[in-house]
């Protein structure tokens, strides 16, 4: 999706194991206002495939996923998402 969006949060969930990494995720959602954009810093696998899904479950717009550009082995995303 490579575009730039400006973001009012950030979390980083890279530390995190399912299910924290939704759990997490949610209630940085859940204290935002109406119309804020978190962006989110994820693992592939399980997060990366359970995080995204799980929030527009809920009904939030995901705005943008987008691989991290780094020197590993390119694991790391960044979500963009508005809480709606």
């Amino acid at each position: 999706m490579s575009q730039k969006i400006s973001t009012d949060l950030f979390i980083d969930i890279t530390s995190e194991v399912c299910p924290l990494t939704f759990v997490k995720t949610k209630l940085m959602v859940e204290r935002m206002a109406v119309g804020q954009t978190l962006e989110v810093r994820l693992n592939a696998g399980e997060p990366l495939e359970n995080v995204p899904r799980s929030l527009a479950e809920l009904g939030h717009s995901i705005l943008s996923l987008d691989l991290e550009p780094t020197e590993g082995d390119g694991s790391v995303h960044r979500l963009r998402v508005r809480k709606n």
